[in-house]
C-alpha cells in the first residue's frame, strides 16, 4: 500500500510524522487574534521562552487554551459544502492526484489522473466514491475536486433513469453549475491556477519567516545542518516561486480571464523548477529528523509557537513542508486541464501545450534523480562486497549500472583469453574475477575509461589485430591510445545485448551533462560510510523503514483500518519501471553473505 492520509493536531498529543496531503491546507486568509510578544521583526520574543513567563510548554498551553477563539480545523467548510451538494442530488467528481493500491475488498484502488464520483464526504479524512461499477473508501487527501465540475464525463458517463446517458445540458442541470462553455471552464482553470499560486506563495513565506527564521535566533536548539535538512532548499524554491507568480499575474486577464496567455511563464521557469529535485529528494530525511526531534517536548512546544505567532492554520510542521512535493505533482495536471478548455484558435493553445510536456519533463527529471540517488546506496554496497579492491571509489565518478554480465577478454595478440565478470557504469567498465571455490565471492581485477573508449563491432572469422579466430566478439579501442580490447560473448544475442549497453552508457553520460545532474561528496561519502559498516558487522544490514512508516495510525470504527502511506515522488506523469539495478547484480553476482 504507497499513500497517506492527513490527520488533525491534538492538544499536547504527538504525533509522528505523515506524508499526508493536509486537509485545509489550501485555506488561507483566516483571520487571527494573538497577544503575544512578538519584536519587531516579526520574530519570536526571547522572553516568551524564558522563565518570565513560564516555560516553552507554559507558553503552548497558553496559546492551546485561547486557540478556540481563532482556531480552524481545517477543510471544514469546503467539506460542508460537498456534503451540501451531494445531499441535494449533485453529482461532485474528484481527480486522483496519486495512485492508491489497497488490497482491501473495503477501498476503492485508483490510479492518478482518474476520475472518481465522491458519495459521502462526511468524514474528513476518508470518503466514499465509485469509478463505473467499484465503490469504496478512499483517501481524500489523495484527490482533489474538479475545477469543472459541469465537465462532461466521456470515459465515465452519467446515467439517466431510463439507463440512458445524460447529455450535457441535462448533466449541467443536475450539477446545477449553470454556464458550460468552453471559455468558462477554462477562466475556471486559470482561476484556480492563479489563486493556489497565490496560496502557495502564503505557505512559502509562512515556513521561512515562521519557522526558518526563528530556528535560526535558537542556536541552542539547531544547528544550520538541521536546518538545512529539515528545511532543503524551500527558502531557493520560494525566491523562485514569487517571481513565477509575478510572472502569471501579468499574463492575467482579470476582466476576461479566459484570454489569459501563462502557457509561456511555464515555459519561462521549466529550467528553474528542476531546484524541486533536490527537495524531493531530501524530504524523507527532513520527516526523519522531524520524527527524531518529535519526542522531545521542548521541540513539540517551539515548532507550535512558531505556527501560532505565524498566523498559520492548524497544520504541523511536517504537513506544510510536503506543499512543495505536492505542487510540482499538480502543475502537470492543472495544464492538461487548461489544455482541455483552450481552442487550438487561442493565441495561448500552443505554449500551454509545450507547457504541459514541459512540466511532464521536469516530473520525470524528478523522478529520476530520486532513482540515481537510490542507487548510490546499493553501488556502495556492491563496491563493499568485492575484495581486493583498488583506486578510487566507483561513485567518485560513476552513480548508475547500466548494465552486467561474463565475458572473454583479450587485452594484447599474446595475452591469454580471460574469463571475467564486468559492470558497465556511467563512464567505467570494472573488471572482476569470480573465486575458484566459492563463485559468489569477486576480486577486484582492472577497470577501463569510458570516456576515452570507442567501441568497434566485429565480424566473425579472424580478426587481424589479434590474430586469432573470433566469434560474437567486439572492440573497446582508446582514441589517445594504441589501447585496445578485444570482448567474446557466449552468444550473438549477448553481444547485442552490450553494443546496446554501451550506446546506453554515452547516451546516459550525455544527458547528465545536459540536466546537470551530479552527485555532492557529502552524499558518497555518506554512501561509502554506510557501506563499510555494513560489511564489517559480518551480516545484513537490516533494512531501514522507508520515512513514510513513520504514518499516524489510528482506526475508525467502520473505516479502513490502516491509513495508506503516500506514494509522493511517483508523479504523475509517467509511471517508470522500477530499477532492475538488484536483479543485474544479484543474478550474475551473489554477493558475499
Amino acid at each position: 500500500i504507497t499513500s497517506a492520509v492527513a490527520f488533525d493536531i491534538l492538544p499536547l498529543k504527538l504525533h509522528p510524522f505523515s506524508q499526508s496531503t493536509p486537509t485545509g491546507l489550501d485555506c488561507v486568509g483566516w483571520k487571527w487574534r494573538i497577544s503575544s510578544p512578538v519584536i519587531a521583526d516579526g520574530a519570536l520574543d526571547k522572553t516568551a521562552l524564558t522563565d518570565d513567563v513560564g516555560s516553552e510548554e507554559d507558553l503552548y498551553e497558553e496559546f492551546r487554551s485561547s486557540s478556540h477563539r481563532y482556531g480552524h480545523t481545517g477543510g471544514g467548510g469546503e467539506q460542508l459544502a460537498i456534503n451540501e451538494l451531494i445531499s441535494d442530488g449533485s453529482v461532485v467528481y474528484a481527480e486522483a492526484l496519486w495512485d492508491h493500491v489497497t488490497m482491501d475488498d473495503q477501498e476503492l484502488g485508483f490510479k492518478a489522473g482518474d476520475v472518481i464520483e465522491v458519495m459521502d464526504a462526511t468524514n474528513k479524512e476518508w470518503w466514499w466514491g465509485r469509478i463505473l461499477d467499484s465503490e469504496g473508501w478512499f483517501p481524500a487527501s489523495f484527490v482533489r475536486l474538479r475545477v469543472n465540475q459541469d465537465e462532461p464525463m466521456d470515459d465515465y458517463p452519467l446515467k439517466a433513469e431510463g439507463g440512458k446517458e445524460d447529455d450535457s445540458s441535462s448533466a449541467t442541470r443536475r450539477f446545477g453549475m449553470g454556464q458550460t462553455t468552453k471559455d468558462q471552464m477554462r477562466t475556471n482553470v486559470i482561476n484556480e491556477i492563479i489563486s493556489t499560486e497565490r496560496d502557495y506563495i502564503k505557505h512559502l513565506k509562512d515556513i521561512c519567516e515562521g519557522y526558518i527564521k526563528q530556528c535560526r535566533k535558537r542556536a541552542d536548539m539547531f544547528t544550520e545542518e538541521q536546518l538545512k535538512t529539515i528545511f532543503g532548499n524551500i527558502e531557493d524554491i520560494y525566491r523562485c516561486q514569487k517571481k513565477f507568480v509575478k510572472a502569471l499575474e501579468k499574463k492575467f486577464n482579470k476582466d476576461h480571464p479566459h484570454l489569459s496567455e501563462v502557457g509561456s511563464c511555464f515555459l519561462e521557469y521549466q529550467t528553474e523548477f528542476q531546484i524541486y529535485s533536490e527537495y524531493c529528494n531530501n524530504h524523507p530525511n527532513a520527516c526523519m529528523e522531524l520524527s527524531r526531534l518529535a519526542k522531545v517536548n521542548k521541540y513539540v512546544y517551539f515548532f507550535e509557537a512558531c505556527r501560532l505567532l505565524q498566523k498559520m492554520i492548524d497544520i504541523s510542521l511536517d504537513g506544510f513542508l510536503l506543499t512543495p512535493v505536492q505542487k510540482i505533482c499538480k502543475y502537470p495536471l492543472q495544464l492538461a486541464e487548461l489544455l482541455k478548455y483552450t481552442n487550438p484558435q487561442h493565441r495561448d493553445f500552443k505554449d500551454v501545450e509545450a507547457a504541459l510536456n514541459a512540466m511532464k519533463n521536469v516530473a520525470r527529471l524528478i523522478n529520476e534523480r530520486k532513482r540515481r540517488l537510490e542507487n548510490i546506496d546499493k553501488i556502495a554496497q556492491w563496491q563493499s562486497s568485492i575484495e581486493d579492491w583498488e583506486g578510487e571509489d566507483v561513485l567518485v565518478r560513476s552513480s548508475e549500472l547500466i548494465y552486467s554480465g561474463e565475458l572473454t577478454k583479450i587485452s594484447h595478440p599474446q595475452a591469454k583469453s580471460q574469463q571475467r565478470m564486468f559492470f558497465l557504469f556511467d563512464h567505467q567498465l570494472v573488471c572482476c574475477k569470480k573465486d575458484l571455490l566459492r563463485r559468489d565471492i569477486l576480486y577486484y581485477k582492472s577497470r577501463i575509461n569510458m570516456d576515452d573508449m570507442e567501441i568497434l563491432d566485429v565480424e566473425d572469422g579472424k580478426d587481424k589485430d589479434f590474430n586469432i579466430s573470433v566469434k560474437n566478439a567486439f572492440k573497446l579501442h582508446c582514441r589517445d591510445a594504441e589501447e585496445v580490447h578485444l570482448f567474446c560473448a557466449k552468444k550473438p544475442e549477448q553481444k547485442q545485448r552490450w553494443l546496446k549497453a554501451f550506446e546506453n552508457e554515452r547516451r546516459q553520460v550525455q544527458l547528465d551533462q545536459e540536466t546537470g545532474f551530479s552527485i555532492t561528496e557529502v552524499q558518497k561519502k555518506q554512501a561509502m560510510l554506510n557501506a563499510s559498516k555494513q560489511h564489517h558487522t559480518g551480516k545484513p544490514k537490516a533494512v531501514t523503514r522507508p520515512y513514510y512508516d513513520f504514518l499516524m495510525r489510528q482506526k475508525h470504527p467502520t473505516l479502513p483500518t490502516t491509513l495508506p502511506q503516500q506514494q509522493v515522488f511517483m508523479l504523475a506523469e509517467p509511471k517508470r519501471k522500477p530499477s532492475n539495478f538488484w536483479q543485474n547484480i544479484s543474478r550474475l553476482t551473489p554477493f558475499r553473505k
